[in-house]
């Protein structure tokens, strides 16, 4: 990597900056294109921010072009299922980079192809699942329903997070899970699956397309309001802990997520044929029997990327030339041993009905204690920044414990001003002993039965 320090980042939220501010530390020269020109955050870390739809492959291609980077690094995931990284190796005679192709995107853009994968190659940690189409007939579909008795419908494509209801909680009956899927069904394919119960975990791991390195596990906070009640959202924040585990997690749940990543990323490449060279996220659940996959991203998760950044020890810049060039074997990825707390801040009513273009002010931090600020989807007018109604503003912390991590970031939050809220429960005591309790409470059962 001698020499190499221009680097183009392709993305428009928190994740996004934080990727920024991580390759700025390693004194990176960033060219950013962002669906959002007035983002405080990307407007401070870039060299040149540039306008641009982050899914539109001519445009992106078109500024790629004009920059000439060294590396590109893609945050989120549309860009990807657009094909972007096809477009800029292709055009640009193979400069590396740092997420999937098209093909290898499908990971995350296709649910249906995800499960079908690991049937295929029998890789460990399904659900019972089936796909319905179009075609399908309504009776077929609820006939499915009640013989699986407790479900979860998604949208096979990308929904930000957001395409997944649960029956029981977001879903009444069967006829209104049936009402739901036909809904989905106008856009495309729909995945039913088994509801299965127990603590949601992420475990990202670094790809080369030879070598896979895990880092931290990581646990996020999709329900909207304390008590893991409301409606879903994009997340609402994560935690991280100094001992690189989660309490409620043993330590083969986390052995077994990590086998289930290493099969999924020798069978994504064998089914594709191309190297796999990104980031690969596994959404799993940790059972009373071991660990079932809920999903798969293509790329860091929002806001799990910022539980894991802060805590990389050496240069991330490294480690992405390292995932563009298939050289990962040559670095050493380690992690500092502390915790993290990543809490977002929402404009008051989100998601339903959130407002609009209110201004929030973040006052400056404090010098002690290393905490960070990432902007997400707001925009900044002559001097001000207005929410647009999605979420706003991530604060993170570092520091020893979990709990310690919260305190520093509710004290940061207690300075910013505006219409704004979030949920203060991440990263209790409390919150994390009724995980350990659940997953208690749940192994006790299968004792029971057993």
């Amino acid at each position: 990597m001698p020499g190499m320090r221009k680097v183009l980042l392709i993305g428009k939220d928190a994740r996004t900056d934080c990727l920024a501010d991580a390759l700025c530390r390693s004194e990176a020269t960033v060219y950013t294109i962002s669906d959002l020109p007035n983002h405080p955050g990307l407007k401070k870390r870039s060299a040149v921010l540039r306008a641009g739809r982050t899914d539109d492959v001519a445009q992106v291609l078109a500024f790629a072009r004009e920059v000439r980077p060294d590396l590109v690094v893609v945050g989120p995931e549309d860009p990807l299922a657009s094909g972007v990284v096809d477009a800029i190796q292709q055009g640009l005679g193979g400069t590396p980079c740092v997420g999937p192709s098209r093909a290898l995107a499908r990971i995350e853009a296709s649910k249906s192809f995800t499960r079908r994968l690991l049937v295929k190659h029998r890789v460990p940690g399904n659900v019972e699942h089936r796909t319905f189409t179009r075609e399908d007939s309504p009776s077929d579909l609820q006939g499915y329903l009640r013989d699986l008795g407790d479900f979860v419908v998604k949208a096979d494509g990308l929904m930000g997070g957001k395409g997944v209801k649960v029956f029981g909680e977001q879903l009444t009956s069967v006829d209104e899970a049936v009402a739901y899927a036909r809904d989905l069904l106008a856009k495309g394919p729909v995945v039913v699956e088994e509801r299965i119960e127990g603590e949601e975990f992420s475990l990202q791991s670094l790809c080369d397309g030879r070598t896979i390195v895990d880092t931290i596990p990581v646990q996020d906070h999709k329900r909207a309001l304390e008590g893991d009640r409301g409606p879903n959202t994009g997340g609402m924040g994560s935690y991280s802990c100094a001992d690189h585990r989660l309490p409620f997690l043993t330590d083969e749940q986390l052995r077994a997520a990590s086998r289930i990543n290493r099969a999924v990323f020798a069978a994504l490449q064998e089914e594709v044929g191309e190297p796999y060279r990104g980031i690969l996220y596994g959404g799993f659940m940790a059972t009373a029997d071991g660990v079932r996959l809920l999903e798969y991203n293509a790329r860091f998760g929002d806001p799990e990327v910022m539980n894991v950044l802060p805590v990389l020890r050496g240069d991330f810049l490294e480690v992405c030339w390292a995932i563009g060039t298939g050289t990962l074997d040559r670095v050493r990825v380690e992690f500092a041993p502390e915790a993290t707390v990543c809490k977002y801040l929402v404009p008051a009513g989100y998601p339903d009905a959130p407002v609009r273009d209110a201004v929030v002010r973040v006052a400056p931090l404090p010098a002690d204690g290393d905490v960070r600020v990432y902007y997400a989807s707001v925009r900044e007018e002559d001097g001000r920044i207005r929410m647009t109604g999605s979420r706003a503003i991530a604060i993170v912390a570092v520091a020893a414990s979990v709990a310690r991590a919260g305190e520093m970031v509710e004290q940061a939050i207690a300075a910013v001003d505006g219409p704004v809220t979030h949920r203060r429960d991440i990263g209790t005591p409390e919150l994390l002993q009724r995980r350990v309790e659940h997953m208690e409470r749940l192994r006790a059962a299968a004792r029971g039965r057993a």
